[in-house]
């Protein structure tokens, strides 16, 4: 298996396990593999006394638990503050289990 393919895999099972623990109030879905990073867009009413940077980052850990080391790179915000989404990029930077 490639490492783009592996990156893209990986990345699909975090989003199942992310939705199955949050969803209805965030929903990940998959927008954009490019070699390490990814870019995820969350939707959902959120918690909004917990900060809805906070679910986009919370996704970091369940990469993590699938043995894979990844950092949050940046979090793009609607132009709109109406919209209730963000998308946020991840490098996904190596294995370590």
């Amino acid at each position: 298996m490639s490492r783009d393919e592996w990156v893209r895999e990986t990345t699909i099972r975090a989003i199942e396990r992310y939705n199955r623990y949050r969803a209805p109030e965030a929903v990940a879905e998959l927008l954009e593999v490019s070699g390490t990073e990814v870019r995820i867009l969350f939707r959902g009413t959120f918690c909004k006394t917990c900060g809805i940077n906070d679910w986009v980052e919370d996704f970091k850990y369940e990469l993590e638990d699938l043995g894979v080391e990844a950092e949050l790179v940046d979090i793009l915000e609607p132009v709109n503050p109406e919209e209730e989404f963000r998308i946020g990029v991840f490098r996904v930077n190596r294995r370590f289990l």
